[in-house]
């Protein structure tokens, strides 16, 4: 009877938890910003053209507006590169704003990178702006959400937010991230990246990392409970044939230096790396539970992981 109660009563804080986590996203912020970030003005957010500046600068305003502490000059940390494709250097810029833990100066690092592919080949209907919104407006605009609840809500550890730029070219922007981070790499407890996390048919958003990373598989499946989101793992083991994640995005320049990672994103769907992966495609419930998801998880996390 004991037994039964006390589960109750974790299920009873657990639902709280939930509605408190799901009051504190701002929903028409969310979605507004995930359609701007998609728009045609954006042209696809290619990286070194003016509409990736034009988002660039349209995240720099928001970094400021929240009064993020930052670690390099007006946020940006700058960036070049050869793209072999196009037999030039590419100038780059990742966006990164900070949040001081009450309890650690270890580090949760959050990321999503705000580029796209740009305009290309046009499709049946004569559209040839790959919008992104899924790929990936949509980590950028829970970017935003996620750094606007931890501004007001301090984390027990210290949080960087990185929106990175590059990844559509090689992963260049985390990987200068990675090789000109503003602490000791060993400081990162976890590295959070989202790729791609507005819309999937079954309701499944991956949390993918746990074969490296088992102990966050428990933490992971706490937060999700109550979730109408289905939180799979896997896309993480080698030799099995199955799609590998681990390098894909983001977090695999961390996964190279040891960082451990996971990787919230959904499986390719029929609008990927086409002018069709625009606003009107998302699914926008899902993607507002799968932000809360995030957050819920984010939030389980920095209680359980080390402090020191």
């Amino acid at each position: 009877m004991q037994r039964y109660l006390r589960t109750t009563l974790s299920c009873f804080f657990l639902l709280i938890l939930t509605n408190s986590v799901a009051q504190s996203i701002d929903e028409k912020a969310l979605l507004k910003n995930l359609k701007h970030l998609s728009s045609d003005e954006m042209r696809g957010r290619q990286t070194g053209s003016e509409e990736n500046k034009t988002a660039r600068e349209f995240l720099l305003d928001q970094f400021k507006a929240m009064e993020l502490e930052t670690h390099y000059a007006d946020f940006q940390q700058e960036f070049s590169f050869e793209s072999r494709r196009e037999g030039k250097q590419i100038h780059g810029v990742n966006v990164e704003g900070f949040i001081a833990g009450k309890s650690s100066r270890k580090l949760i690092v959050i990321t999503a990178h705000y580029d796209h592919v740009g305009v290309g080949k046009p499709d049946a209907e004569g559209d040839s702006i790959y919008n992104g919104a899924d790929d990936n407006a949509s980590g950028t605009a829970a970017l935003l959400e996620l750094a606007k609840y931890f501004k007001k809500h301090r984390p027990e550890h210290s949080m960087i937010f990185a929106a990175l730029d590059g990844e559509e070219m090689g992963l260049q922007g985390a990987k200068a991230l990675v090789n000109d981070f503003p602490f000791p790499l060993e400081q990162i407890v976890l590295e959070i990246n989202m790729d791609m996390i507005s819309r999937n048919d079954r309701g499944e958003l991956y949390a993918s990392g746990t074969y490296y990373n088992p102990s966050l598989k428990p933490i992971l499946e706490q937060a999700a409970v109550g979730s109408p989101v289905k939180l799979m793992f896997g896309h993480d083991e080698p030799n099995t044939g199955i799609d590998n994640w681990t390098q894909s995005s983001d977090q695999g320049p961390f996964f190279k230096a040891n960082v451990p990672h996971i990787y919230f994103g959904v499986e390719d769907h029929k609008d990927y790396h086409k002018p069709s992966d625009s606003f009107e495609n998302i699914e926008q419930k899902f993607y507002v539970n799968a932000v809360k998801l995030i957050l819920a998880s984010v939030l389980e996390l920095d209680k359980q992981l080390p402090l020191d």
